[in-house]
């Protein structure tokens, strides 16, 4: 299934950045063995590919945290 990376875009730029790393890094590292999450961001500052991706990872921590959020408004069965 496709996604829209830019969908999540506004709501990255609301949030902690470091709450949101928090929810991918695991996953990232896990999905590029011997590579952290800050070296991706590293890359970012100077690379179009690696900007791209790390906007990819970070579209997916801010639909984590915004169903994070959503779970936590729903009230209790």
């Amino acid at each position: 299934m496709r996604t829209n990376s830019r969908q999540h875009l506004d709501t990255i730029s609301e949030q902690d950045p470091t709450y949101l790393e928090s929810l991918i890094r695991e996953d990232y590292e896990r999905c590029h063995p011997g590579e952290t999450l800050e070296d991706l961001k590293r890359r970012a500052s100077f690379s179009k590919e690696d900007r791209g991706l790390l906007r990819d990872w970070m579209a997916v921590a801010a639909a984590r945290a915004a169903a994070a959020r959503a779970d936590w408004a729903l009230p209790p069965r």
